[in-house]
Order: structure tokens, then C-alpha cells, then sequence
């Protein structure tokens, strides 16, 4: 028994209500509120907007900013394992904490952090059901503290990518064998119209359009308007009555930068069961931007 299910409630029985694969990967906001209190749990947030956790966060969440926390600061890649060993050893985490994170635009960057977290065989963590979104629409308590952390003795493990972590040789080699793939970026970021979602600075790539076979499943239909995830029957008609996949295809999922596409990841691996889902974290930053690197443009996969 994982220290997290050793937690009173668990699992909890909203998620599985919610008839999901693997329901101890959520927890709801009911279960976080009654369990704030339990000294071994670690609650960290990560949003897109890095200054939202100083105005207000739930109270003991750390703040895990993704730009800097996550990311090697010279290369393109994700922090070496000395630096996630420093990450949680900084915040009292070791193999047996177990981890809570949340975050703001429906857990993107919670969802994010768990797949870096993954990357070192660091499993001991859970989304929390709606986010931040969801936890102040009900009016549940914030905090402007910053809490402190007894450091640990963690030691990481080295990092694997291969087994969800797609390259762009590998992305392109999934392409030209006709595997699914699912692009989960707006609709006009799809066709080509937009090089990034409405509303956002359109910048950051030459070409706009899709992977050449790739399948449209924008990543906001796997939520509901609370930001939590929708049940798993709605999610397989999404991802296997439109798309038709199946908990045995070989998945590539792609969007921009890597984080709306770990959402999607998290879905179809966690909620479905899938055993074989990449994340293309290069997405369409590199994809857009490299020599020679077919594009199509307009509805057609």
C-alpha cells in the first residue's frame, strides 16, 4: 500500500464514482479540504501564471514554477536528476510524501509537472480534481503563507524518457507509420489559422497547420466548466467513439509547448487506462519551426 492510500478516504469516492482506470491518480476537493491537516502529505502548485500562488494559495501548498523548477535554463530539456533531486529535497518530498499538485487553466501545468515528475520514476503523485479553479469557486480556504519544509534525504532516479516522452525523430517516425495521433490545441491553431490559442500573442513558429495525420481532440473537451475531468464514459466517446482509439493503440500527443498535450496525456493514460501514450513536449515550437518537417494545413488529418 502506497503511502498516499494509507491516507483515510482513499481512494476517494468521487473519483471513482467517475468510473476511471486508475482513480488513485485524483483526488477531489472534498478529500483535500478534510485532509489538509496530515503532516505527510505534500500539496504543491504550479500555474502557467507564476504570480497567482503569491496572491492567494491553499494553505501548505508549495509553489513549483515550471519555468525555472522544471525547465534546464541554457538547453531545451528538463532539469538533470541532480536538480530534481534538489527540487524535492527542498520541499520535504522523498520517495514516501505523498505529492498533491494543482495549478490554474484546468491543471495544464499540474498535469505538466506530474509527467516531468514521471520522467523519474517519481509516481507518488495525484491532480487535484479541478484545480485551483475549483477549489476557490467553493469559496475553500487560501492562504498568503508560504509554508516551510523540513528537508529530505531524496535520491532520484535517473531519467527515462523513451516510455512517454516522444522526440521529433520519433514523433515523425510515428507519422510515417499511420499511428494516431492527437493534436489537442484549438481548433485554429489546427487548420493553421493561429499560430496559438485565440486571445494569445500569435508568435513563436514560421509555419502554422498540423502533423500530417494527426486527429483535432482540443484538450478543453476532457474537462468539465468546473475545470475538473468529465467522467470516464464521456471521455471514451471522445477519445475512442470520435477518434477511435483504444487502450492498446500507440498514442502520440502533441499541442505547442507540451503542457495542454500532458493534460491529454494524463487522460488517456490515467483515466483510461492507456499503456502506450507518448507526450511530443517539442510540439509545435520545434515542429513549426523545422527545416523540411511536413505540415498540412485546413480540417483534414
Amino acid at each position: 500500500m502506497s503511502p498516499l492510500s494509507a491516507l483515510p478516504g482513499l481512494p476517494d469516492p468521487v473519483i471513482v464514482a467517475k468510473g476511471y482506470t486508475h482513480p488513485d491518480k485524483l483526488v477531489s476537493t472534498e478529500w483535500l479540504a478534510a485532509n489538509l491537516g496530515a503532516p505527510s502529505l505534500r500539496l504543491l502548485e504550479c500555474n502557467e501564471d507564476v504570480l497567482l500562488y503569491d496572491v492567494e494559495h491553499i494553505p501548505g501548498a508549495q509553489k513549483l514554477d515550471w519555468h525555472v523548477d522544471l525547465n534546464d535554463q541554457v538547453e531545451r530539456d528538463y532539469i538533470t536528476r541532480t536538480g530534481f533531486e534538489e527540487l524535492l529535497r527542498a520541499r520535504g518530498i522523498d520517495e514516501h510524501t505523498p505529492v498533491v499538485l494543482y495549478g490554474d487553466k484546468n491543471n495544464w501545468w499540474a498535469c505538466y509537472a506530474l509527467w516531468v515528475f514521471e520522467l523519474f520514476g517519481f509516481d507518488n503523485v495525484r491532480i487535484l480534481d479541478g484545480g485551483r479553479a475549483k477549489w476557490l469557486a467553493e469559496g475553500r480556504p487560501t492562504t498568503g503563507e508560504r509554508p516551510s519544509a523540513v528537508r529530505s534525504s531524496y535520491v532520484a532516479r535517473e531519467r527515462h524518457d523513451s516510455r512517454i516522452r516522444a522526440y521529433f525523430a520519433d514523433t515523425k517516425a510515428h507519422m510515417e507509420a499511420g499511428l494516431p495521433m492527437v493534436d489537442v490545441r484549438s481548433p485554429q491553431e489546427y487548420t493553421g489559422e493561429k499560430l496559438h490559442m485565440p486571445d494569445y500573442p500569435q508568435e513563436g513558429t514560421l509555419r502554422g497547420g498540423h502533423i500530417p495525420g494527426a486527429r483535432s481532440m482540443p484538450w478543453a473537451k476532457a474537462a468539465e466548466a468546473d475545470g475538473s475531468f468529465k467522467n470516464a464514459d464521456a471521455l471514451r466517446g471522445l477519445y475512442e467513439g470520435e477518434l477511435g482509439l483504444s487502450a492498446a493503440s500507440p498514442v502520440v500527443t502533441y499541442c505547442r509547448i507540451g503542457e495542454r498535450s500532458s493534460h491529454t496525456w494524463f487522460v488517456l493514460t490515467y483515466l483510461l487506462g492507456y499503456t502506450n501514450v507518448r507526450n511530443y513536449d517539442g510540439s509545435w515550437t520545434e515542429w513549426g519551426n523545422a527545416v523540411r518537417a511536413p505540415i498540412r494545413k485546413g480540417d483534414t488529418p
